[in-house]
This record gives structure tokens, C-alpha cells and sequence, in this order.
């Protein structure tokens, strides 16, 4: 009996070593990609915007 009750703890501490163990890993690769350097872990994305000269241009249809 008290293998059994054994085991639910184990499994327990199991999973948050896993999960401890992730998060340490993504901890990692942000504060490289946080140190300015551009690797495989960078942003993709480079501009939030278009060329800001570039403005959108609207007309109403005509006829009808």
C-alpha cells in the first residue's frame, strides 16, 4: 500500500522537473535573443509598420 502511495509523488515531482527544466531552457534562449545579437532565435520581424511616406489612398466608386 504505501508503494502506491508512493508513486503519485513521484509522478508529481517528475512533471515539475520537466516542466522546471523548460522553463529554464526558454529563460535561456530569451535572454540571448533579449542581448541584441541576431541568431536563429531572433525576431522575424524587423518593422511594425510600412514606409511611413506611403499613405493609403481612398476613393469612393463611382456610378452606380
Amino acid at each position: 500500500m504505501a508503494e502506491h502511495a508512493d508513486k503519485p509523488d513521484d509522478a508529481e515531482d517528475e512533471v515539475k522537473r520537466k516542466f522546471r527544466e523548460a522553463l529554464e531552457r526558454k529563460q535561456r534562449r530569451t535572454s540571448t535573443a533579449a542581448g541584441g545579437g541576431e541568431g536563429s532565435e531572433g525576431s522575424k520581424v524587423h518593422e511594425a509598420h510600412g514606409p511611413a511616406a506611403h499613405r493609403r489612398e481612398f476613393r469612393r466608386k463611382s456610378g452606380g
